[in-house]
């Protein structure tokens, strides 16, 4: 147990909150981003509070498994907040990252900045690539019932946020719309060295894929 009540409830809260969630969005997605964020903010000057109630909160409803209500989220981790007499400011800057830490297709303006949010959007980034990554996208690739691959279906690029949310691509597609785009949308330079070599993992891996797929090894 840590020494701040606030973040040990909000731990519990998510814990319970996320039980039987989908293998990708769980708990421990949640404590991977939490440590990341946690080593990602030794190198920066952030309200590690902040940092650590934003990755805590920041998929406790994930809009892709409530019909793409992207209100549900903010809203339970608002009230939940409250329940436990946060400040307003606190509040409010938890709900801006939770809002505005999500990938969306890439073409979305970001309407918030801080640099609590640019710590937790790099954590979740990292947790999406690399050998985790990896594991995450196909296991939510067979949640929703996709295909591995089909090289007739090539990767759309210049998605809306509308057709990334309701693409149903293979999901080798998926590297290209979103994975292998990652590493260059690091904030800070811990997530930018990280990233690095998770990136170079996931270009070792799809060579092996495409290898193995065309049989050639």
């Amino acid at each position: 147990m840590s020494e701040n009540i606030l973040i040990d409830n909000t731990i519990k809260f998510v814990q319970e909150t996320l039980q039987g969630a989908e293998g990708g969005h769980d708990w421990f997605h949640i404590e991977r981003v939490l440590n990341n964020s946690r080593l990602i903010a030794k190198g920066e000057k952030a309200n590690l509070e902040i940092v650590e109630l934003g990755a805590l909160l920041h998929d406790i409803a994930d809009s892709k498994f409530h019909g793409g209500d992207e209100a549900i989220g903010p809203r339970i981790a608002s009230d939940f907040l409250k329940s436990q007499e946060a400040s307003e400011e606190v509040i409010d800057h938890v709900i801006n990252i939770i809002n505005n830490i999500s990938f969306k297709g890439g073409n979305i303006e970001q309407k918030f900045t801080s640099v609590e949010l640019d710590i937790v959007q790099d954590a979740d980034r990292l947790d999406a690539i690399g050998a985790i990554g990896i594991a995450r996208t196909f296991n939510y690739g067979g949640f929703k019932g996709r295909a591995l691959y089909d090289p007739a279906i090539k990767p759309n690029l210049d998605m809306t946020k509308e057709e990334y949310k309701a693409s149903n691509a293979p999901t080798i597609n998926h590297f290209y719309e979103k994975l292998l785009l990652l590493k260059n949308r690091m904030n800070t330079a811990t997530g930018k060295k990280i990233a690095e070599a998770r990136h170079r993992f996931m270009e070792g891996y799809l060579e092996q894929f495409y290898a193995e797929w065309n049989g050639e090894k």
